[in-house]
């Protein structure tokens, strides 16, 4: 079968739920949380809804595939930015073939190109040829780094029960006692929603040259605040007279890690302090995690202060994406992407 045989055209965000959810059902998933996240993502975003590039079967005029791209707020240089997530690929099995799937990839390139900024996403590294194929660029890569915080679960894996408990029991007394003669946790505190602090702290930050997104309390409302997906608390940070200096928007998941899924700081660009770290660390034991995780994308420096802090990179996934008026080697050197830059 040729590319002859399909069109793509542009579909109805708000109109046509119920044919997109069709073809997710098995491709991405199923049951209720395919819904909740459609209705929250693609209906109730702020600013223009997404994109939704639909693929046509011309002999049967069967819709058979899918794609978005999620608009997003950006800085870029210090200017204002659109960029767009690309997510949500799904073609029907009988049309599973590498075709559709890189017609439908290649039209929204193009049609992303007319509308936005930066079209961006994040494939599964073995996806990686057919991106390429396609005419995206890679941009980096984001990695997962990981601090453990109570070592008897990893000890487990390779050592007999008790022995486990013994020798994660010493390690664990061992960094205690490391993590405070480093320095006094900052002061802290756990909240459930988003503030306005937070929103004065983005304002009054630097943030580098991007592109980024705006993390401003609007955003932090709709992507976190309002999503149905995930429940976040966020760890805020002050300094000695109050000020807010630094957050962190954390979710627990059922594995006792906690999953740091963005943050911010008046050093976020230049590369957060290691105190800051230190006291994440120290409130997520408080806390009874085991482990802290974080995703990020970005400059070497940016993440020097969680690597002292003992984190360690563990896997990495590429960033593809196709920009207007910026080469990827440049785009490369200034992004600044974390787990929320993604859709869930």
């Amino acid at each position: 079968m040729s590319g002859a045989a399909y069109e793509v055209v542009e579909a109805s965000a708000r109109h046509d739920r119920e044919q997109v959810l069709a073809l997710w059902d098995g491709n991405l998933g199923s049951g209720t949380r395919l819904g909740l996240k459609y209705d929250w993502f693609y209906l109730d975003c702020p600013g223009d809804a997404p994109l939704v590039m639909s693929l046509l079967h011309r002999e049967t005029g069967a819709r058979v595939g899918v794609v978005a791209a999620g608009e997003r707020r950006m800085l870029w240089r210090g200017q204002p930015a659109r960029g767009a997530l690309m997510v949500d690929l799904a073609v029907a099995p009988e049309h599973r073939w590498l075709g559709p799937a890189l017609i439908l990839q290649r039209r929204m390139k193009q049609v992303a190109a007319e509308r936005y900024d930066l079209l961006y996403v994040f494939p599964n590294p073995l996806a990686t040829p057919v991106y390429l194929r396609a005419g995206y660029s890679q941009l980096g890569e984001i990695v997962r780094y990981a601090r453990v915080l109570r070592h008897q679960d990893y000890l487990a894996r390779h050592l007999p029960t008790p022995l486990a408990w013994a020798g994660g029991s010493l390690l664990d007394a061992l960094d205690r006692v490391r993590r405070r003669l480093r320095a006094r946790p900052c002061r802290h505190e756990w909240v459930d929603r988003s503030t306005d602090e937070m929103d004065r702290l983005w304002a009054g930050s630097h943030h580098g040259d991007g592109p980024i997104t705006i993390r401003d309390r609007a955003y932090l409302d709709w992507r976190f605040d309002r999503s149905p997906l995930a429940s976040t608390r966020y760890l805020l940070l002050r300094a000695d007279d109050g000020r807010l200096e630094a957050w962190f928007a954390c979710q627990a998941r059922e594995d006792n890690i906690l999953h740091v899924h963005d943050f911010w700081s008046v050093d976020a660009v230049e590369g957060l302090a290691r105190t800051r770290v230190d006291t994440l660390l120290h409130a997520a034991h408080a806390a009874g995690h085991r482990a802290v995780w974080f995703e990020f994308a970005g400059a070497s420096a940016a993440v020097a202060g969680w690597l002292a802090a003992g984190f360690k990179p563990r896997s990495r996934r590429p960033v593809f994406g196709h920009a207007t008026t910026c080469p990827p080697q440049a785009l490369a050197a200034s992004l600044h992407l974390t787990a929320a830059d993604e859709d869930e």
